[in-house]
Protein backbone atom coordinates (compact mmCIF):
# COMPACT_ATOMS: atom_id res chain seq x y z
CA UNK A 1 0.00 0.00 0.00
CA UNK A 2 1.32 3.14 -0.57
CA UNK A 3 2.01 6.17 2.57
CA UNK A 4 -0.93 8.17 2.16
CA UNK A 5 -1.75 11.04 4.10
CA UNK A 6 -5.04 11.23 6.11
CA UNK A 7 -5.12 14.73 6.36
CA UNK A 8 -6.74 14.64 2.94
CA UNK A 9 -9.22 12.37 4.26
CA UNK A 10 -10.10 14.67 6.82
CA UNK A 11 -10.05 17.78 4.69
CA UNK A 12 -12.56 15.90 2.26
CA UNK A 13 -15.11 15.09 5.20
CA UNK A 14 -15.39 18.68 6.65
CA UNK A 15 -15.73 19.43 3.04
CA UNK A 16 -19.06 17.02 2.42
CA UNK A 17 -20.08 17.91 5.85
CA UNK A 18 -20.26 22.04 5.23
CA UNK A 19 -21.70 21.15 1.52
CA UNK A 20 -24.58 19.02 2.92
CA UNK A 21 -25.20 20.85 5.71
CA UNK A 22 -25.37 24.25 3.05
CA UNK A 23 -28.12 22.19 1.53
CA UNK A 24 -30.05 21.66 4.57
CA UNK A 25 -33.15 19.08 4.67
CA UNK A 26 -35.09 18.57 1.49
CA UNK A 27 -38.43 17.01 1.07
CA UNK A 28 -40.57 16.15 -2.05
CA UNK A 29 -43.71 14.04 -2.51
CA UNK A 30 -44.06 10.44 -3.25
CA UNK A 31 -47.46 9.70 -3.89
CA UNK A 32 -49.77 10.05 -0.76
CA UNK A 33 -46.48 10.51 1.50
CA UNK A 34 -43.43 12.45 1.90
CA UNK A 35 -40.27 11.68 1.66
CA UNK A 36 -37.51 13.32 3.47
CA UNK A 37 -33.75 13.86 2.52
CA UNK A 38 -31.05 14.59 5.25
CA UNK A 39 -27.59 16.04 4.87
CA UNK A 40 -26.67 12.77 6.08
CA UNK A 41 -27.63 11.18 2.23
CA UNK A 42 -26.12 13.88 0.72
CA UNK A 43 -22.90 13.60 1.68
CA UNK A 44 -23.13 9.52 1.63
CA UNK A 45 -24.10 10.30 -2.59
CA UNK A 46 -20.93 13.00 -2.81
CA UNK A 47 -18.64 10.79 -1.40
CA UNK A 48 -19.43 7.53 -3.41
CA UNK A 49 -19.07 9.69 -6.38
CA UNK A 50 -15.33 10.85 -5.56
CA UNK A 51 -14.46 7.39 -5.56
CA UNK A 52 -12.17 5.23 -8.32
CA UNK A 53 -15.25 4.44 -10.11
CA UNK A 54 -16.56 8.38 -9.72
CA UNK A 55 -14.17 11.35 -9.81
CA UNK A 56 -11.13 9.37 -8.68
CA UNK A 57 -10.39 12.33 -6.20
CA UNK A 58 -10.24 8.94 -3.84
CA UNK A 59 -8.17 6.11 -4.84
CA UNK A 60 -8.15 2.59 -3.03
CA UNK A 61 -5.24 3.26 -0.98
CA UNK A 62 -6.68 6.25 0.98
CA UNK A 63 -10.69 4.69 0.89
CA UNK A 64 -8.23 1.65 2.98
CA UNK A 65 -7.37 4.12 5.33
CA UNK A 66 -10.30 5.58 5.76
CA UNK A 67 -12.28 2.73 6.24
CA UNK A 68 -11.19 1.70 10.13
CA UNK A 69 -12.43 5.56 10.85
CA UNK A 70 -16.17 4.63 10.63
CA UNK A 71 -15.88 2.59 13.92
CA UNK A 72 -14.77 6.07 15.39
CA UNK A 73 -17.58 7.93 14.30
CA UNK A 74 -20.27 5.29 15.45
CA UNK A 75 -18.73 5.14 18.97
CA UNK A 76 -19.73 9.48 19.24
CA UNK A 77 -22.81 8.63 17.62
CA UNK A 78 -24.19 5.58 19.95
CA UNK A 79 -22.75 7.64 22.79
CA UNK A 80 -24.72 10.75 21.38
CA UNK A 81 -28.10 8.61 21.18
CA UNK A 82 -27.54 7.16 24.40
CA UNK A 83 -28.15 10.33 26.41
CA UNK A 84 -31.72 10.36 25.00
CA UNK A 85 -32.52 7.32 26.20
CA UNK A 86 -31.93 7.84 30.40
CA UNK A 87 -35.55 10.92 30.38
CA UNK A 88 -37.57 9.02 28.96
CA UNK A 89 -36.86 4.97 30.43
CA UNK A 90 -40.73 4.94 31.66
CA UNK A 91 -42.05 5.63 28.77
CA UNK A 92 -39.15 2.54 27.27
CA UNK A 93 -40.21 0.34 30.06
CA UNK A 94 -44.02 0.34 29.00
CA UNK A 95 -43.14 -0.08 25.46
CA UNK A 96 -40.51 -2.81 26.78
CA UNK A 97 -42.36 -6.03 25.08
CA UNK A 98 -42.90 -4.39 21.65
CA UNK A 99 -39.53 -3.23 21.64
CA UNK A 100 -38.45 -7.24 22.71
CA UNK A 101 -41.04 -8.80 19.84
CA UNK A 102 -39.34 -6.48 16.99
CA UNK A 103 -36.65 -9.32 16.54
CA UNK A 104 -39.41 -11.02 14.87
CA UNK A 105 -39.19 -8.96 11.94
CA UNK A 106 -36.40 -11.34 11.24
CA UNK A 107 -39.01 -13.88 9.52
CA UNK A 108 -40.13 -10.87 7.34
CA UNK A 109 -36.45 -10.48 5.86
CA UNK A 110 -36.16 -14.22 5.37
CA UNK A 111 -39.66 -14.67 3.65
CA UNK A 112 -39.67 -11.92 1.39
CA UNK A 113 -35.80 -12.40 0.70
CA UNK A 114 -35.62 -16.09 0.16
CA UNK A 115 -37.44 -17.10 -2.58
CA UNK A 116 -36.50 -14.40 -4.48
CA UNK A 117 -32.52 -15.53 -3.56
CA UNK A 118 -33.62 -18.68 -4.97
CA UNK A 119 -35.51 -17.26 -8.12
CA UNK A 120 -31.96 -15.65 -8.70
CA UNK A 121 -30.26 -19.02 -8.63
CA UNK A 122 -28.29 -18.65 -5.75
CA UNK A 123 -26.86 -21.56 -3.82
CA UNK A 124 -25.90 -21.60 0.30
CA UNK A 125 -25.17 -17.74 -0.15
CA UNK A 126 -28.83 -17.53 0.40
CA UNK A 127 -27.96 -18.26 4.06
CA UNK A 128 -25.57 -15.82 4.65
CA UNK A 129 -27.65 -12.91 2.76
CA UNK A 130 -31.37 -13.24 3.95
CA UNK A 131 -31.28 -14.07 7.81
CA UNK A 132 -31.13 -10.69 8.27
CA UNK A 133 -30.03 -7.72 7.39
CA UNK A 134 -26.11 -8.28 7.59
CA UNK A 135 -24.93 -5.39 9.77
CA UNK A 136 -21.52 -6.31 11.88
CA UNK A 137 -22.66 -8.62 14.46
CA UNK A 138 -24.44 -10.55 11.31
CA UNK A 139 -21.25 -11.15 9.85
CA UNK A 140 -19.59 -12.11 13.06
CA UNK A 141 -21.80 -14.79 13.27
CA UNK A 142 -21.31 -16.24 9.69
CA UNK A 143 -18.14 -16.14 10.25
CA UNK A 144 -17.77 -17.97 13.46
CA UNK A 145 -20.34 -20.33 11.99
CA UNK A 146 -19.24 -21.07 8.45
CA UNK A 147 -16.26 -18.71 7.69
CA UNK A 148 -16.40 -15.76 5.41
CA UNK A 149 -14.21 -17.93 2.80
CA UNK A 150 -17.52 -19.51 2.11
CA UNK A 151 -21.03 -19.62 0.72
CA UNK A 152 -22.76 -18.03 3.29
CA UNK A 153 -19.95 -15.47 3.49
CA UNK A 154 -19.99 -14.68 0.69
CA UNK A 155 -23.73 -14.27 1.09
CA UNK A 156 -23.51 -11.80 3.82
CA UNK A 157 -20.38 -9.77 2.71
CA UNK A 158 -22.89 -8.98 -0.27
CA UNK A 159 -25.41 -7.91 1.38
CA UNK A 160 -23.40 -5.79 4.03
CA UNK A 161 -21.54 -3.91 1.15
CA UNK A 162 -25.25 -3.23 -0.05
CA UNK A 163 -26.80 -1.80 3.17
CA UNK A 164 -23.35 0.20 3.60
CA UNK A 165 -24.04 1.77 0.11
CA UNK A 166 -27.28 2.29 -0.01
CA UNK A 167 -28.91 1.01 3.43
CA UNK A 168 -29.14 5.17 4.90
CA UNK A 169 -31.01 6.29 1.61
CA UNK A 170 -33.26 3.64 1.27
CA UNK A 171 -34.10 3.64 5.28
CA UNK A 172 -34.20 7.79 5.33
CA UNK A 173 -36.70 7.68 2.15
CA UNK A 174 -38.86 4.96 4.13
CA UNK A 175 -39.11 7.05 7.61
CA UNK A 176 -40.55 10.04 6.13
CA UNK A 177 -42.72 8.55 3.64
CA UNK A 178 -44.50 6.46 6.27
CA UNK A 179 -44.39 9.02 8.83
CA UNK A 180 -46.73 11.10 6.36
CA UNK A 181 -49.41 8.31 4.85
CA UNK A 182 -50.33 8.75 9.10
CA UNK A 183 -50.49 4.40 9.58
CA UNK A 184 -48.51 3.63 12.26
CA UNK A 185 -48.01 5.35 15.49
CA UNK A 186 -45.09 7.42 15.62
CA UNK A 187 -43.69 5.26 18.40
CA UNK A 188 -43.65 2.00 16.25
CA UNK A 189 -41.74 4.18 13.49
CA UNK A 190 -39.41 5.22 16.12
CA UNK A 191 -38.74 1.63 17.03
CA UNK A 192 -38.59 0.59 13.34
CA UNK A 193 -35.24 2.80 12.68
CA UNK A 194 -33.57 0.55 15.29
CA UNK A 195 -32.48 -2.14 13.04
CA UNK A 196 -29.11 -2.81 14.85
CA UNK A 197 -27.21 -0.31 12.28
CA UNK A 198 -26.22 3.27 13.69
CA UNK A 199 -25.89 4.70 9.96
CA UNK A 200 -29.32 3.37 8.73
CA UNK A 201 -30.76 3.96 12.77
CA UNK A 202 -29.28 7.80 11.80
CA UNK A 203 -30.94 8.33 8.86
CA UNK A 204 -34.37 6.82 9.62
CA UNK A 205 -35.16 8.58 12.53
CA UNK A 206 -33.08 11.80 11.65
CA UNK A 207 -35.95 11.92 8.85
CA UNK A 208 -38.75 10.77 11.13
CA UNK A 209 -38.12 13.90 13.55
CA UNK A 210 -37.59 16.18 10.21
CA UNK A 211 -41.47 14.81 9.82
CA UNK A 212 -42.72 15.00 13.45
CA UNK A 213 -40.15 17.95 14.56
CA UNK A 214 -42.82 18.13 18.05
CA UNK A 215 -41.91 14.21 19.07
CA UNK A 216 -37.88 14.76 18.24
CA UNK A 217 -37.11 13.71 21.76
CA UNK A 218 -39.30 10.84 22.21
CA UNK A 219 -37.94 9.46 18.46
CA UNK A 220 -34.71 9.45 19.38
CA UNK A 221 -35.05 7.67 22.47
CA UNK A 222 -36.81 4.88 20.99
CA UNK A 223 -34.96 4.48 17.89
CA UNK A 224 -31.54 4.78 20.22
CA UNK A 225 -32.95 2.17 22.66
CA UNK A 226 -34.48 -0.44 19.77
CA UNK A 227 -31.16 -0.47 18.07
CA UNK A 228 -29.30 -1.11 21.16
CA UNK A 229 -31.61 -3.72 21.77
CA UNK A 230 -31.67 -5.15 18.26
CA UNK A 231 -27.56 -5.04 18.39
CA UNK A 232 -27.72 -7.25 21.85
CA UNK A 233 -30.89 -9.98 21.28
CA UNK A 234 -30.48 -9.95 17.77
CA UNK A 235 -27.07 -11.87 18.33
CA UNK A 236 -29.16 -14.80 19.87
CA UNK A 237 -32.60 -14.24 17.40
CA UNK A 238 -29.81 -14.82 14.53
CA UNK A 239 -28.00 -18.00 16.17
CA UNK A 240 -31.53 -19.87 17.59
CA UNK A 241 -34.01 -18.94 14.99
CA UNK A 242 -33.36 -16.88 11.79
CA UNK A 243 -30.32 -19.02 10.82
CA UNK A 244 -31.79 -22.32 11.28
CA UNK A 245 -35.22 -21.13 9.78
CA UNK A 246 -32.88 -20.31 6.36
CA UNK A 247 -30.96 -23.42 6.47
CA UNK A 248 -34.82 -25.39 7.15
CA UNK A 249 -36.25 -23.22 3.94
CA UNK A 250 -33.37 -23.98 2.07
CA UNK A 251 -33.48 -27.77 2.47
CA UNK A 252 -36.83 -27.21 1.36
CA UNK A 253 -36.65 -25.16 -1.44
CA UNK A 254 -33.54 -26.21 -3.38
CA UNK A 255 -33.36 -28.81 -5.18
CA UNK A 256 -30.06 -30.95 -3.73
CA UNK A 257 -28.47 -31.78 -7.61
CA UNK A 258 -28.06 -35.79 -7.42
CA UNK A 259 -24.36 -36.79 -6.39
CA UNK A 260 -22.67 -38.75 -8.92
CA UNK A 261 -22.02 -42.52 -8.61
CA UNK A 262 -19.31 -43.67 -9.46
CA UNK A 263 -19.31 -46.96 -11.44
CA UNK A 264 -18.07 -50.52 -9.70
CA UNK A 265 -14.73 -51.33 -9.68
CA UNK A 266 -14.43 -54.82 -12.13
CA UNK A 267 -13.86 -57.75 -10.33
CA UNK A 268 -10.17 -59.65 -11.08
CA UNK A 269 -11.00 -62.57 -12.88
CA UNK A 270 -9.23 -65.49 -10.85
Amino acid sequence: MKKVSEWKIHGLVLVLVIVSELIGAKSFQVGPGKAVLLPMLYALVIGLSLGPKGFKIVNLDEMKIASPLIGVSVLLLIAKYGTTIGPSIPLLIKAGPALLAQEIGNFGTILFAFPIAMLLGFGREAIGAVHSIAREGNIAIISDMYGLDTPEGRGVMGVYICGTLFGAIFFGLMAGFFASLNIFHPYALAMACGVGSASMMAASSGALTAALPHMAQEIQAFASASNLLTAADGVYASVFVAIPFTEWLYRKFHKQEPTPTLPAAPKEEE
